[in-house]
């Protein structure tokens, strides 16, 4: 089954608006998920050249070399583990995790992320829990205990201390600035600058 491969795909309502954009051109996908588009049959040359401008009107873009979709699978991997999981449990071991799921050595895996994304996987993942930290903070319905027990982090000092080396602030000084809309990032824009 052909697949196509999307970068910027990392929630629930990406893979709607992507379906809806397939759909309105009379393409009927097999199945989409996050960074990924699997087809009954193989798009010709043209049909894919107007599937790549609807995926960029939308804000996506088709992806052609294997690296590039190796590190969207390990985004997106990494996104629905951390975003899209009841808890992340503390002693996960994303190394493990990874390979098992790209089946390929996490050290290939991390040497490639880091050459093309300029950070580390790492550095990556950390990043992304402190995202979900800011959303769990904005909709204010947890605990910080119970945000640190959820985003996977052995203790709410653990998290304190992360937070603060990435955002600058403390999760109850950034919770107390109530402009969290503001200083929340998408996933797919998350880089190794300051959140």
């Amino acid at each position: 089954m052909p697949e196509l491969h999307i970068k910027n795909m990392v929630c629930d309502r990406c893979i709607s608006v992507v379906r809806q954009g397939f759909n309105e051109l009379g393409i009927h996908p097999e199945e989409v998920g996050l960074g990924v588009v699997k087809l009954k049959e193989a798009l010709d040359a043209k049909t894919k050249l107007v599937v790549s401008e609807m995926l960029i009107s939308l804000g996506f873009e088709l992806l052609d070399s294997d690296k590039s979709r190796l590190i969207e699978r390990l985004k997106n991997s990494i996104i629905a583990k951390i975003h899209h999981t009841d808890y992340v449990d503390v002693k996960v071991n994303w190394s493990v995790l990874l390979s098992e799921e790209l089946k390929q050595d996490y050290n290939s895996l991390s040497s490639l992320f880091s050459s093309v994304e300029g950070i580390t996987l790492e550095q990556y993942i950390i990043r992304q829990k402190i995202e979900c930290v800011k959303e769990l903070l904005f909709y204010d319905e947890l605990t910080l205990s119970e945000i640190s027990y959820k985003v996977g982090y052995s203790s709410v000092q653990h998290l304190s201390n992360q937070f603060k080396k990435i955002t600058g602030q403390t999760p109850t000084q950034f919770k107390s600035t109530r402009n969290l809309e503001n200083s929340r990032k998408s996933l797919d824009s998350i880089n190794n600058s300051r959140s």
